[in-house]
Parts: C-alpha cells; structure tokens; sequence
C-alpha cells in the first residue's frame, strides 16, 4: 500500500510531465523545417549515390514548410565508407556562406551527420531554398535519398557562388537530411513508407501530403521522414532502414518534435510474398505488424512525443492473383481495425477512408488514383492531408 505523502508525490509528479496525447506546439530553439531520411547508396541508372562526387557542385532546392528568423543545415555521410570532404555550402539566391565550426569547410566522418553553424537569413513558410555543395575531391558512393520528386543538378566544377543548373540531372537528394529555423512552434513528423514520401506525385511539384498539411499548422514545421518502399520489420537493401529501427534517428530526434505521424505497414505485407527485385523477407502476420506498431508508440511516449496512427490505404487491382489479394487484404484490414479502435494511438489519420473508394472499399477511389492502383495522385494526397490535419485537430 502506498502511504498518502507517497500518493501526494506520485501525482504532482505527474501533473508536472505533459501526456503524449496532450502535446502542443512550443517555441524550441530550433525546429524542422525540412527533412529526408537517408539511405544506403542503391544502383540504379537514376541516381548518382553508387558512383558518388568529384570535383562537382550538387545544387538542391527545397521547400521550406515554415520560415524563421534564421536557419541551419544538417548534412549526412550516414552511410559513407570514407569520411566526406566538402569544400563549401551556399544557402540561397544570395548564396550564403555556411559555416562549420566557424570554417567553410568540413570534413563528415562515415557513420556522421553534423549541422552547420546558424545562417542569419529570414525565411518564410513556402519559400523555396537553393543549397548547393561543393566537393573538390573524389567522395566514394555517398549517402542519399531515393525518390526525392525535386530536381538535383551535378556540374563539374565550383558553381557555389552563381546559379548555374547545368550538366547532370536527377531526382534524389544526396547528403541534405535537414533544414531547421528559429522562430518556430515546433515540428509535425511525417513517418512511413511511399505513400509518406508522396510517390507518384507531380515532380517538382511538391504535392507530397506533408506539403498539403504545412500552410494548415501555421508557425509548425512539417518534417517528411518517408522512404519509397519502406518497410516497418524488415530491411531491403533499397528501401531504407526497418521502421523499427530508424523511428528513433528519423523521426524523434528530429528539432522541435512533439507529433509523428506514422503511416507503414503495406510493404510488409507485399514484400514478404514477391520480390521487386531488391530481395524478399518472410511473411507476416498482423499480429507482427501490430507488434511493430506498439514499439513505435512506446518509444514516442517514452520521448514525450504524441503519435497518430495511419491506417493502411486499400491496394486492390485487377492484376492481382485473387487467392495473394485476399491474403494480403485480410491482415490490412486486421491491422487497421486495431489501429482505428485499439486506443493504443493517441489519435487515427484514417488515410484508407480518404482515399478508397465509396463503392469498394478494397480499391483506391479512381478519381485519387495514380494509375498504379496503390499511390495517390496530387488529389489523393490532398485528401491525406485533410484526414491527418482532422487528426491532429486543426
């Protein structure tokens, strides 16, 4: 039995730490703004990340999903196999010069990330930043982000200080993770697979759901974290780090969290049965995908951090064998039953409701269909973007 002055301790102690489902924005010192989340370098013939750089300029733009007073950058060499020597970074139309410990330039070691000193520029929600890179060496296959939906532009030379676009083009990020403003209430992660990372989305477009969510959280930074092929339990070479295993990095450490939005699970189901030619695991189960999703939210309370489940959008197709569809249906319905009425998330994003089709609920409504039968259009990320902001109460 407890002892009423044990009593009393317990529950002032508890009134001073704020519950995950109560979590608000606040004014950190710093708050993502931007984000990807890196992976292992790929073969593939759109994307650099096998032969890597040398003595080349990579000039990236982003979208800055809220502005500030002032702004940094964080760059990765996550899965270099050498440490990465950058001469130079300029940030934006006026091509500022970042520093690094108060130097130009850096050096990243394998297995690093590292964040540049402040820049005093004044950005606003929306506003498109150009960062460029400069590396007068030889860098190895360099850390990436596959899928990125902006152009990246490669040409030899040093280019940190004028607007050229020429030589190569692609559509990854290589070795840009973050952008992170003063100013800001905070950030609203955006943590999952394809469907997160905005696949089939109009390039250069930034129609991805986290970019229809941002202009609803004013002063809020929205930080996307998806990875095109993602899978929660298991890890293929191509598609990124287990969900389990980079919620932590990805999503909870990112500047000014205090909401993840998580939406994974399909790939699971999928990648466990075929093989899209970067390997196959074993199958699972629901219960091993609900598994999986009590981990995330365990680890997102333990840190404070308030957690909205998305269920799994329907991915019904006439090109599926009838006997594989009702298998993988079965454990997607299983799966978003729990999350819809297990409570286990502090709030459900119902994206399969947003999108499916009112006449069958297996299938993608064929007006925010893609054409795959399994991504959103533009429209379709849009509706994602009302049932997460209807989550999260805005």
């Amino acid at each position: 039995m407890r002892t009423p002055l044990i009593a009393a301790i317990t529950l002032t102690a508890a009134a001073l730490v704020t519950s995950p489902a109560q979590a608000e924005p606040r004014d950190p010192a710093w708050s993502a703004s931007w984000t990807t989340a890196m992976q292992h370098p790929t073969p593939a013939a759109d994307n650099w990340s096998t032969a890597g750089f040398d003595h080349q300029t990579i000039r990236q733009t982003i979208r800055l999903s809220t502005g500030g007073r002032s702004l940094r950058i964080r760059l990765s060499n996550q899965y270099g196999a050498k440490p990465l020597h950058l001469t130079g970074l300029t940030v934006g139309s006026r091509h500022l010069t970042a520093t690094f410990y108060g130097s130009p330039h850096v050096t990243i070691a394998p297995g690093r990330t590292i964040t540049s000193d402040p820049v005093q520029l004044t950005t606003t929600a929306g506003e498109q930043l150009a960062i460029a890179l400069y590396v007068d060496g030889a860098t190895g296959p360099a850390t990436f982000h596959e899928d990125g939906l902006t152009t990246t532009y490669a040409a030899d030379g040093n280019h940190l200080h004028d607007n050229a676009t020429g030589g190569e083009t692609s559509h990854s990020v290589y070795y840009l993770t973050g952008v992170d403003v003063t100013g800001a209430r905070g950030a609203v992660v955006t943590f999952g697979d394809s469907i997160t990372n905005g696949h089939n989305s109009t390039p250069d477009a930034d129609h991805r759901y986290s970019d229809y969510l941002a202009p609803r959280l004013p002063r809020v930074g929205v930080a996307n974290v998806g990875i095109s092929g993602n899978l929660l339990l298991n890890e293929l070479p191509c598609f990124g780090a287990s969900g389990v295993s980079r919620f932590e990095r990805d999503a909870l450490t990112q500047p000014g969290v205090y909401t993840v939005i998580v939406e994974e699970g399909e790939n699971d189901i999928w990648d466990s049965e075929h093989n899209f030619g970067c390997g196959q695991t074993a199958q699972v189960t629901a219960e091993q995908l609900i598994a999986g999703h009590r981990r995330l939210i365990a680890a997102a309370h333990a840190r404070g951090v308030r957690i909205v489940g998305g269920t799994i959008l329907p991915f019904k197709a006439d090109y599926m064998q009838p006997d594989e569809f009702a298998r993988a249906e079965a454990i997607r319905v299983q799966v978003n039953e729990w999350i819809r009425t297990s409570g286990a998330y502090d709030a459900v994003a119902d994206f399969a409701r947003a999108v499916g089709d009112p006449s069958d609920e297996q299938r993608l409504d064929p007006a925010l269909d893609s054409g795959d039968h399994l991504h959103p259009n533009d429209a379709g990320y849009a509706a994602l973007a009302a049932a997460a902001a209807e989550a999260l109460g805005t």
